[in-house]
């Protein structure tokens, strides 16, 4: 008879959780891994070894324009320009990258913003290839056709998000303390100057000290010829003003 809606039963079977396992990993019976070892397909060995074939010519990608025209721009700028400074940029306000270009070209001094991408292919087949170690992250150029390496250093002082990393001057690659050190120079007219003057002065005392033997002898006999003189006439002989040692 049907159960009444008000019953139910004192005892209710669920089944939970995850099915049993009735399949276990079993290994494959030794004839049949002899069968398997002995049907497994072998490819033919080609008649012609790999590397007796020539190589297959490779499609090189061209450059693209935009990319060739600033290479073209890192090339002039680094055989126009006596000094080149790499610097590390870090972000800095707009108003502040105007303000510090405006102070530079002051000095005749450009800002140049090239990418790493463009910068070390060029730098790697020229003889600047020694700078690639500082073009690591974001990088900016102070380019000069002037050796302003004194304006450059007190422009930078007062910006310091701009780190100076090394400098080529001259086609000679120097380090931050050796622009420093190149800044302290005198300029090249009075280096100069100096170097003629010092020049100039050893032949000058070499030439006193060997007329200074003949010009004591000139001034005895002059002194000589005095006492002849005074001793004929009976008068008493003047006397000689005293003999400096010209140094």
């Amino acid at each position: 008879s049907p159960l009444s809606p008000g019953w139910l039963p004192a005892l209710q079977l669920v089944r939970r959780g995850s099915k049993a396992v009735t399949r276990h990993w079993k290994a494959m019976h030794f004839q049949r891994q002899k069968l398997m070892a002995v049907t497994e397909y072998l490819p033919p060995r080609p008649a012609v070894p790999p590397s007796c074939l020539p190589r297959a010519e490779e499609t090189r990608q061209e450059d693209d324009g935009y990319a060739r025209v600033l290479r073209r721009q890192v090339e002039e700028a680094f055989r126009e320009n006596r000094m080149i400074a790499v610097c590390q940029y870090n972000s800095m306000p707009g108003e502040d990258v105007v303000m510090m270009k405006h102070y530079l070209r002051k000095h005749n001094i450009e800002v140049k913003f090239f990418l790493n991408e463009i910068v070390r292919p060029v730098l790697s087949q020229s003889k600047y290839k020694n700078l690639l170690p500082l073009f690591v992250g974001r990088n900016v150029l102070l380019v000069s056709r002037e050796t302003k390496a004194k304006e450059m250093l007190r422009v930078l002082k007062g910006v310091p998000q701009i780190n100076l990393l090394g400098a080529c001057i001259d086609d000679t690659i120097l380090s931050r303390k050796g622009v420093e050190n190149f800044a302290r120079l005198p300029p090249l007219e009075a280096a100069q100057g100096q170097t003629a003057g010092a020049l100039a002065l050893l032949p000058s005392q070499t030439s006193s000290l060997l007329q200074r033997g003949s010009v004591y002898l000139t001034a005895l006999l002059d002194r000589h010829i005095q006492q002849l003189q005074a001793a004929e006439t009976g008068s008493p002989a003047e006397p000689s003003p005293p003999q400096t040692s010209s140094e």
